[in-house]
C-alpha cells in the first residue's frame, strides 16, 4: 500500500464505476455465482463479517492505474462488513476496505476466453487472493484445463488443489460441482459443501427435505397401524 500522501489522491468508491459492463455470453456466468450467493446468505445468515459480490469491480493499487478494476464473476471477502457504512457497495475498493483482498475469486469460463488462466490469474496472485476457482464445464478440453480447478496461494504462487469437493479451511467452506434436485433443466452448478463433503442446502431445499421426512414417517405409521389391524 502507498504512503498517506498517495492515499489522498486515490479516487473514492463514489467516483468509480461498479463493473466493466461487459455482457456475459452464457447463462452460467449469471446463474452459478448468484446461486452461490443466495445459498451463502442462508448458510451464513447469522454472520455479518463477510461479503460476496457478483460481477463487481475490484479496485486495487497493484496495477498501472487504480481506476481500472478487475471484475471477477464472483468473489468472497472475509473480515469485512456485509454493508459499507450501512449501505450497499457499488464496487469493492481495497483502500477503503483496509486492504482486505478477497479470500476467494470465481471465474466462469465462457465461449470467449477472458484471461482466466493467465492475465486475470496473475492479478489475483498479486492481490493475494487465497483461493482462485475456475469453472469451465463447456470449454475445458479446448483450454487444456479441468472442468473445475481450485488454486491455493502458497508462498506467493498458485498450487492446484486435489479432490472434489475441495475443502478450504481458511474460508470455512468447501466448493464443488453438483446437480440441483428437481431442476427441470437438469443443470450442473457449483455449491458449497461442509468439511465432511456434504452439500449445504438452501432454505427451500431444507424445508422440502423436512416435509418429505414428515411424509415418510406418516406413511410408516399408517403401514404399522394397518399391520396391527387398526383403521387409518
Amino acid at each position: 500500500m502507498g504512503s498517506s500522501s498517495e492515499l489522498k489522491i486515490l479516487p473514492t468508491s463514489s467516483e468509480l464505476i461498479s463493473s466493466d459492463d461487459a455482457p456475459v455470453d452464457n447463462e452460467d456466468q449469471n446463474f452459478i455465482p448468484n446461486y452461490l450467493l443466495f445459498l451463502l446468505e442462508y448458510v451464513w445468515k447469522q454472520r455479518q463479517d463477510w461479503y460476496f459480490a457478483v460481477d463487481m469491480g475490484v479496485y486495487h493499487t497493484t496495477g498501472a492505474n487504480p481506476r481500472v478494476p478487475v471484475v471477477p464473476d464472483a468473489f468472497l471477502s472475509l473480515g469485512v462488513p456485509r454493508q459499507k457504512d450501512g449501505q450497499s457497495r457499488n464496487s469493492y475498493v481495497l483502500w477503503e476496505e483496509e486492504d482486505v483482498a478477497p479470500s476467494l475469486v470465481l471465474e466462469v469460463v465462457s465461449h470467449t476466453p477472458g484471461g482466466e488462466y493467465d492475465s486475470k490469474r496473475e492479478i489475483y496472485r498479486k492481490l493475494g487472493v487465497l483461493y482462485y476457482v475456475t469453472y469451465n464445464a463447456r470449454f475445458w478440453q479446448r483450454d487444456g484445463h479441468l472442468p473445475l480447478e481450485v488454486l491455493k496461494l502458497v508462498e506467493g504462487e498458485y498450487q492446484l488443489q486435489v479432490g472434489e469437493p475441495c475443502w478450504m479451511p481458511e474460508v470455512g467452506l468447501g466448493i464443488g460441482r453438483c446437480g440441483l434436485p428437481d431442476d427441470p433443466l437438469g443443470r450442473e452448478t457449483l455449491s458449497w459443501f461442509d468439511k465432511q463433503g456434504k452439500r449445504m442446502l438452501s432454505e427451500a431445499e431444507t424445508e422440502r427435505l423436512r416435509a418429505e421426512e414428515v411424509q415418510r414417517r406418516a406413511e410408516r405409521l399408517a403401514k404399522r397401524l394397518r399391520e396391527l389391524g387398526e383403521e387409518v
